[in-house]
This record gives structure tokens, sequence and C-alpha cells, in this order.
């Protein structure tokens, strides 16, 4: 059969111009076929296509020559080739794992020349090794006859050149002769680097730890050993005895961007033991037990049978508005909005055109007063009026109470912008008694209601963690909100930030500017903070450092700028699973009176943990700038572990009891980096929330 397809080869060459000469040559040629495929099909003239049969034909003409300079850029070892067809092509464009008539595949070429960097670029696209090789036995074969038939070809290609006169046939002949030298030569290299190799050594680093009350999760590296043939895959067995036998269970990991894997439905309290093994194309080789040698599937909560702090929170919470609501839907100031609907729901296209209405109530300066302004971004871009400024309504031109708590109020009504009528409505009722604060917060929502009409949506965003204010008296309370839709806008236009911030025609002194002002000047700062604050930690076990700092009217929370809503921490591990015996060994490290505990049993998870603990405590330490030997003053919240949607967990670290909360005018010995702010407590927990 070989013999066959090496003869079909051969005739498909002669009806075609003739083939490379030499690996230059080839490379050349693999060159400019990939330069012309590498044009897009649709960009031809269609009048110029004869219909939707010949575009799918030139597309898989395209495809095709794709496929075959993968194959000579892996043939000729060039990584920045195979790296950019893969990056430009899908698998299936490619046909990666599609065998080519020498029943090759493009990851069987670059093993068995061990080219490491490209086998491990196309393992990572998903390529696999050919289904023809069955056993050893059989990839043996199947080389030694690509190696027979290509030195068989060389020498009839010498007969006829050296028997042959001169003339542009014999020219032909001495270039395949030359390509067949060539491809004669790698096929003893795929030959050789096949008999040469050996199986695999076992993984490296193979760690156990407990991922849940019903799984474990087992990652490893590759063996330490660099002699043996590339590993295209990995086997994770387990079992309740440590013999393996009988096995359990067993996975074979082909995917191997990431070295891990998690056994799921497992026995919580049962003991598992794991091993994992490496496989090339010489075949498996041998189990490495994991560190420690077995593991029992477990969470905290099981140490002492805790409930989850937040379990059913939510849902109480919305039977109690709902109580609420039910309670005030019978008033008379309830009675005239009856018939108008709870939720506008303007297109957004149609509702930003009320930004540019002549007859819009946007204010463009401002007197000594309090007032909101809603800022609405995409990239670069901001949302102005038609008078080039930001949207800005008034609140109170009167205001003359504590700014704190109305704000920290306003922070809470932000996550109920679909309430204000409602809201409205229910501090209507109370107004009678006149209270300052009342009024107050009852105009603020008139604002809010104002700001939402006029712009025609609902969701304001989020409010910025401090209100803008100057010495003239003015104070602006800042919401922002990103916009993620491409969608474009009859009558609006979206400024670019650096246009408004230059044509802005200011009205104050640089030594006093207007508040208006100082939002332009600091906006860029204002939305990386804003963006900041929704990203997310990336799943696994964290140390938290939990330090307040307390004002005449609020509480303050240090936390990093590059991540507000979240507490000043570093990661202890990927794994955000606790186990109960590790929480049963911090209980006890906790309680105990030496200073420094007694180090757990080595090869255990309560000594990784160990390990793991001490390590992040130094980095933390020295992130916030205290030295280490304070570290000993320090303590473990031992209490419960903070977790955070299951992926997602801490650890916190105190402060003695006296530096938790540092009192106005107390002396902080150590002040942290830059990189660090306060924000109000509050703010902290609503932005957590989000």
């Amino acid at each position: 059969k070989m013999t066959q397809q090496m003869r079909d080869l051969q005739l498909a060459q002669a009806r075609k111009p003739p083939g490379p000469s030499s690996p230059n040559a080839a490379k050349r040629l693999y060159r400019n076929l990939s330069g012309k495929f590498r044009v897009n099909y649709t960009s031809f003239d269609e009048s110029s296509l004869a219909g939707r049969g010949e575009k799918e034909k030139l597309r898989k003409s395209y495809l095709f020559q794709s496929n075959a300079a993968l194959f000579e850029a892996v043939e000729l070892q060039d990584l920045a080739r195979v790296q950019e067809l893969l990056k430009q092509y899908s698998p299936e464009e490619l046909d990666l794992n599609t065998p080519n008539s020498e029943g090759l595949l493009p990851l069987d070429i670059a093993i068995m020349t061990n080219n490491v960097p490209i086998a491990r670029a196309l393992l990572q696209a998903g390529a696999k090794e050919s289904p023809h090789f069955v056993s050893l036995e059989s990839r043996s074969l199947h080389l030694s006859t690509l190696v027979r038939e290509a030195e068989q070809r060389v020498n009839e290609l010498t007969a006829q050149v050296v028997n042959e006169a001169p003339n542009t046939d014999c020219s032909n002949k001495e270039k395949q002769l030359k390509a067949w030298e060539w491809r004669y030569r790698l096929y003893k290299r795929m030959k050789a680097g096949f008999e040469h190799a050996r199986v695999p050594d076992a993984p490296a680093n193979v760690r156990l730890s407990v991922a849940s009350s019903s799984s474990v999760q087992v990652t490893f590296g590759e063996p330490l050993s660099i002699n043996s043939a590339v590993i295209t895959k990995y086997k994770v067995e387990w079992s309740c005895f440590p013999t393996f036998s009988p096995l359990l269970g067993e996975a074979v990991i082909d995917k191997l961007k990431s070295l891990h894997f998690t056994i799921q439905g497992l026995v919580s309290g049962t003991a598992y033991y794991v091993q994992v093994s490496a496989y090339n194309m010489k075949g498996w080789g041998p189990p490495q037990a994991s560190v420690p040698p077995f593991a029992i599937p477990s969470n905290w909560r099981e140490y002492d049978g805790r409930a989850p702090r937040r379990r059913g929170q939510a849902e109480a919470l919305d039977h109690l508005l709902g109580q609420v609501k039910t309670v005030h839907q019978h008033c008379i100031c309830h009675e005239p909005c009856k018939n108008q609907p709870q939720s506008r729901k303007h297109s957004v296209s149609k509702s930003l055109k009320h930004l540019f209405h002549p007859g819009s109530k946007f204010l463009k300066t401002l007197k000594r007063g309090l007032y909101l302004t809603a800022i609405f971004y995409k990239d670069d871009n901001i949302l102005v009026t038609h008078e080039d400024q930001i949207p800005v309504v008034e609140i109170d031109d009167t205001y003359s109470c504590l700014l704190m708590q109305d704000f920290l109020w306003f922070t809470k009504v932000s996550c109920m912008w679909d309430e204000i009528l409602w809201l409205r409505q229910c501090v209507t009722v109370s107004q009678s008694s006149c209270s300052c604060i009342l009024q107050t917060r009852f105009k603020m929502l008139l604002a809010i209601s104002q700001m939402q009409g006029l712009l025609g949506i609902q969701d304001l965003g989020q409010v910025f963690f401090e209100p803008v204010k100057d010495k003239q008296g003015n104070i602006l309370i800042v919401t922002l909100k990103e916009v993620k839709t491409s969608q474009t806008f009859e009558s609006v236009r979206w400024v670019p930030i650096c246009k408004l911030q230059s044509s802005r025609k200011s009205v104050s002194s640089p030594e006093e500017p207007t508040a208006l002002d100082m939002l332009l000047i600091s906006i860029q700062d204002k939305l990386a903070h804003h963006q900041r604050s929704s990203h997310a930690l990336s799943p696994g076990l964290y140390l938290g450092y939990l330090k307040l700092c307390s004002a005449v009217d609020q509480i303050r929370v240090l936390v990093p700028e590059q991540l507000p809503n979240i507490l000043c921490h570093v990661k202890i591990r990927s794994n955000p699973n606790i186990s109960r015996e590790e929480w049963e060994w911090l209980q006890k490290m906790v309680s105990v009176e030496e200073a420094v505990p007694a180090e757990p049993e080595a090869e255990t998870s309560q000594n990784h943990l160990f390990q793991e603990l001490q390590v992040a405590i130094k980095e933390l330490m020295t992130l916030v700038n205290i030295p280490f030997q304070e570290a000993k003053y320090f303590r473990l919240y031992s209490q419960e572990v903070l977790d955070f949607g299951g992926q997602v967990s801490f650890l916190l670290l105190l402060p003695p009891s006296d530096d938790v909360c540092t009192a106005p005018g107390q002396n902080n010995p150590y002040t942290p980096h830059s990189g660090f702010l306060t924000l109000p407590l509050q703010i902290f927990e609503l932005g957590k929330e989000r």
C-alpha cells in the first residue's frame, strides 16, 4: 500500500512543475506559496466569480495550500512560520489532524525529529499523533518503509540523471533528485530519532490537594529529564489503596496547556491515592505517586458543621423589600402614579437624543451647591451634551447638611436605580417632619429622576468613591458607566476625552479651579479606577490584610489601587478550598501560646499549607511595609474562611488589636508604600458586592 502511495505521488509530481531542489529551495517555495494564500479570498471582486461554488473551490484551494505550508514549515523546523500559521488559521482549516500521503501528521514529524518547541506549539493547538501508529512495531515498520522507498527513488533518479544527455528534462530530474535526497535524509533522521528515543521519566512535582467535599485536584510538571522524546499526554490514576489495586479510575490528559486535573464524584471522608505517568512515542513511563500520598475530600465547614454566612440572605432581603412595598402601595401619594410604568425601556439610541435637545435642563456652569454628574464612556471617548458639556443636574443650591452621611446613603441608592420612583414616593410620605436630611435625600432622588429622564437611561452606573469639591462651595457627586456596545446613534457623537479636556474654556483660575474643571483634569484617573473596580481575582486561596482608619464621620479601609474592590492581599495557592484537616490544624495553631507554633509533619497537606502561609505572610508584610519581625504580633482570623463565589477564598491577617483601626491623630509607624488608597467602608462593601 505504501509503495502504491509513493507511486501515485511520483505520478502527481510528474504532472506538475518540478518540486524544490533543496531545503533552501523548498523554503523559498513554501514562503512564496504561503504569501499567496495569505491574501483574503473575500477581497476578490465577486462579479469575477462564477458563483458560490467557485468561491468555495477557491477557499478550499487556499486552505489546501495552508496545510501544505504547515507540513513544510514543520519539516524545515521553522518555528516562527508554524506559529504564524497556527495563529492565522483554525485547526480545522489547517486539517491539523489529517494525515498526508505518507500517513504522517505534522506532530509526528515534530516529535520524531525531536523538535520540542514546534511539538509543543502543535500540541497546544490540539494536534494529535497519527492513528496509524497503533504499536511500536507499526511505527517502526512505517518509518522503515518510508526510508526504503525514498532511497529507492533516489537511486532511480540518480541513474536517470547519469545516463541522460543534458536537456530540460534532465534538469527537472536533477531538481527532483535533490528534493528526494533531502526527503530521504529527513526520513532517516525521523527513523533514528524513533530508534534512539526511550520512554519518559516520571512526571515531576506531583502535588495532591483537596478541592472540595467531593473532589481532589492533582497538579504536576514535566519530567526533569530532557533526554527522552516529546511527551504528548499524561495519565492520572486513583485508588483507595496505596498499591493502586484495584484502580477506581483513570483519565488521559492530552490538552497540555495546563498540567492539572480535578477528580470529581468522590466520597467525603475517604482517602484517595493518586499517581501520574507520562507518554511519548515509545509508550508510557513509570508512574509517580503524589505528595502527599493521599487526600481526603472535605471542607473546613465540616469541622464544626457551620453553614455559609450568606445562605438565604439575598432571598430574605428581597422578601423584606417586598413587604415594605406592600405596606406603601396603598398610600395616597401612589395613586397618581399607578398608571406609570415602573421601568422606562427606551432604547439607548433613542434616549440619548435627549442629550442634544435644546430644552434639556443640563447645567453649563455651577453655582454654590450640590450637583450630580453622569459620565458615560466608551474606549477613550466620553458622551457630552450638544454644548460639549458633561451631563450635570442640580441637587440642592442651599445644601448645608453633613455631606458624608448623605453621600453614603446616595451610594446605597445606586444599587436601586430602577426603584427611584418608588423611593421618591416613600420619602415624600415622610417629608412632613421637614428634616434637613430627608429634604436633601428627596432632592437627590429628584435629581436622579431628572438625570434618568433626560438621558432616557435607568442605570447611571457606579458612584465614584468621593465627591469632587472646590473652594467655591460646589460639590459634584460623580457616577460612571462604561458603554460596551459598538452601536452608533443618530445625532450623538462621542468626543475624545483629550479633545474635551483641551477645548473646554475654564472660567476659573488655576489656583482655584471649579469642581467641573477639577473633574475634567482628573477624569482619566476616575475612569481607570472605575475599570479596575470591576476586575476579578483569579481562582485561588488568598491572604488578605485588614487595616482600618477612622475619622469623625466614617471608617475607611486600606485597599490596593490596582484592585480597589479587594483588601490588600497576596495569593497563597491556586486551590481555594481549605480542607477539614487544614482548618483543624489552623485552629490549633492560633490557640497555642508559643510565638512560633510547631511545624506539622512532612508530606501532609497541613505542612504544605504551613509553608505556603509562611511565604505569603512574608510577601504581604513586605507589600504593606511592615517589618517582618512585627509578624509575631499579628493574628490570623480563625472564625471563618471568607468565601467569594466558591472560586476565591480569603484568610485574613489582622494587626495587633490596638492597631486594627487607627483613630484620628493616632501615630501609625508603618505607612504602606505607594499604590494604596483608603475607601469609605460602605463604598468598599458596595464595590465588593458588585
